[in-house]
């Protein structure tokens, strides 16, 4: 058995505008592998090309080159072998339908799967309790909480017993508590079922916290594919913040602009401070040549500590200084 379950391979994709039928490229000759029980956050800022990614390893839409593999069966000559191995949830509630009650939704989208109602009644019972929602399996759908709702649509991918399971946003719009148990329920999942679980999310606490590695996509193209703490280390050596006894003069300030075009200076009545990034140890020497120059004391310097939404804007807005090849 092959360790990766998901194969992405040069993938393609252009679409044409309608107005001007000036031909757009989505996704540029992308490849990434995702393995087996691995929590993947797949990333990228709007318009990067991760939506149609996406939408085509779930095979809603045909790439224009490229292959794509669900456990070893290609999704483009096999669509609906490769569909039997992965469960998609979009935007959450969006997977359901609102005028059956939990239970029906979970009975109605088994018998997609082709699986009869009495097959399923005993996995049925074990969901409800597992995602806490057992008291509301005869509420209509309409009627619950987005949270609930939230739950539940992922309830319904995990009876469908695929090994890979696509969740596009799944804490968006939770309050704090149910993203967390959220969180947790999905933990369990991989623990205890070993399921392979591939993550969307503009909540960058949620990728941190639940991803062990990232892919980023940007312009079309993969610009990062590694551990998610290995990101956190290589950026967090980099940041640095330095309080002096004093303030720049205008020569030092432009000199410190035009060598660290992302220094924030931030002078205060007596003191000023300096956030700066760091690619090397020579930089930090050319930095105090230039705080040399007028002889300002330097009171601390403290490395800051960094969380991984400061990683990804650095890496989607620097991408050719801060990309990272792959080390999945």
């Amino acid at each position: 058995m092959t360790k990766a379950i998901v194969e992405v391979k040069n993938l393609r994709k252009s679409y044409k505008k309608r107005k001007t039928k000036e031909m757009i490229t989505a996704v540029d000759d992308i490849s990434f592998t995702v393995n087996r029980g691995e929590i993947v956050g797949l990333l990228g800022p709007n318009g990067a090309g991760k939506t149609t990614t996406i939408k085509m390893i779930c095979g809603l839409v045909i790439p224009d080159g490229g292959m794509i593999t669900i456990n070893g069966i290609d999704n483009q000559k096999k669509r609906l072998r490769a569909r039997e191995h992965i469960s998609a949830v979009l935007e959450g509630n969006r997977n359901l339908y609102w005028r059956l009650t939990v239970r029906e939704n979970l009975e109605y989208f088994a018998g997609n799967r082709g699986k009869s109602r009495k097959s399923v009644a005993g996995r049925i019972n074990e969901l409800l309790e597992q995602f806490r929602l057992k008291d509301k399996e005869n509420e209509m759908v309409n009627r619950l909480s987005r949270g609930m709702q939230q739950k539940l649509a992922i309830a319904v991918a995990m009876l469908a017993g695929s090994e890979v399971i696509l969740l596009d946003e799944p804490t968006l719009g939770l309050d704090i508590e149910t993203g967390y148990e959220v969180r947790e329920i999905l933990r369990e999942i991989v623990r205890t079922q070993h399921k392979t679980i591939i993550i969307t999310s503009h909540d960058m606490d949620v990728i941190q916290d639940l991803c062990e590695r990232t892919i980023i996509i940007n312009s079309g193209k993969v610009v990062t594919n590694d551990r998610v703490d290995n990101l956190m280390k290589l950026f967090e050596v980099r940041a640095y913040s330095i309080k002096l006894d004093g303030h720049l003069s205008e020569q030092q300030h432009r000199l410190l602009r035009e060598k660290f075009p992302q220094l924030v200076y931030t002078p205060d009545t007596y003191q000023s401070n300096l956030e700066v990034d760091l690619t090397n140890s020579q930089e930090m020497y050319e930095l105090f040549d230039i705080l040399k120059l007028e002889q300002i004391p330097v009171d601390t310097i403290d490395r800051k500590t960094i969380n991984f939404e400061q990683v990804f804007l650095k890496i989607v807005k620097g991408e050719e200084e801060h990309a990272i090849p792959e080390r999945a």
